[in-house]
């Protein structure tokens, strides 16, 4: 039976070696220096620049900044395979859904950005992901430093059993931060980040495990940027909350990409179109359309995307 683990616990993991041992990198994905924010390296040229003809419109949506790049992107778990050849480019500080049907590959893509399914015994990758235009895969990555920038929140809420406090300040501790000070700088920060420091100030030292629903999964939006991240990666975050709670983390989510990337695996058409920039449609593991979020629902391109966004099947 495969072991549940928090978040935290995937930085004591060893990678295993077979996953992008043989990729190069131009430098280490470390720390920003002094923790602050970095601009995007310039973003490689789209999948036939200058051959404009070998452009299909319905994968490759104008942007001006890249800051993900997802390369002919396969994955085996074992014999089966979960994505089929998928290119796509993300841009920074804008909201990027992923929808389709049960199945179809949103999370194990979602997973891939930060090298979550490394940890999966018997995954296989073929192709790459380009961050800050690096191989995420590259020998010298260091995998803890990536998803440190690259920050994960679950579909399910995960509070850890202590304080509402400790929650937030566990990523700081982690990293060697103890100064009273210093922590009661981040916590504060981060939980007014996260829209949840009026609703909590007054009990901070109270246990994270008698928040509502809608609460401790804010209070992981709160851990989850506690260390500065560039990105932050939501699995299906509203799918076990009622819909004022929904309505909190959509409005938070559209405050937070002013200053964070968020990609977002949803299966609520609804809420891609409410919060989303752009949004890429999945199904069967490959993807099918891939556009700004308004073109998309309004006018799709592919048949595929029609017939899903109208309820015919999935």
């Amino acid at each position: 039976m495969m072991k549940v683990m928090s978040p935290f616990d995937y930085d004591h993991r060893p990678v295993p070696p077979t996953i992008g041992a043989d990729r190069r990198a131009d430098a280490p994905l470390g720390p920003r220096p002094g923790g602050g924010g970095s601009e995007p390296a310039s973003a490689p040229p789209p999948v036939g620049a200058g051959r404009a003809e070998e452009v299909d419109p319905a994968l490759h949506p104008p942007l001006d900044e890249v800051l993900l790049e997802v390369r002919s992107m396969s994955m085996w778990y074992g014999q089966k395979q979960a994505l089929h050849d998928v290119s796509l480019r993300i841009p920074p500080k804008r909201i990027t859904a992923f929808i389709g049907p049960s199945g179809c590959g949103k999370s194990t893509l979602l997973r891939c950005v930060n090298r979550l399914n490394d940890l999966v015994d018997g995954a296989r990758i073929e192709g790459d992901i380009l961050f800050e235009g690096r191989s995420i895969h590259g020998p010298d990555v260091e995998v803890n430093a990536l998803r440190k920038r690259i920050g994960m929140v679950f579909q399910k809420s995960n509070p850890f059993p202590k304080s509402i406090y400790e929650n937030v300040a566990y990523g700081a501790r982690i990293q060697g931060i103890g100064k009273r000070d210093a922590l009661d700088q981040i916590v504060e920060r981060s939980l007014r980040r996260a829209a949840l420091w009026d609703e909590v100030k007054d009990r901070l030292r109270e246990s994270a495990l008698g928040m509502s629903g809608g609460q401790q999964q804010r209070l992981c939006i709160a851990r989850a940027i506690a260390v500065e991240p560039d990105v932050i990666l939501l699995d299906e975050p509203c799918s076990a909350l009622d819909p004022i709670a929904t309505a909190r983390i959509e409005e938070l989510m559209i405050e937070l990409k002013k200053r964070y990337t968020l990609v977002i695996v949803t299966h609520n058409m609804q809420q891609a179109s409410r919060v989303s920039d752009f949004t890429a449609f999945l199904y069967l593991g490959r993807l099918i359309e891939y556009r700004e979020t308004d073109k998309l629902f309004v006018n799709p391109i592919k048949k595929q995307t029609e017939d899903y966004i109208t309820g015919r099947f999935g």
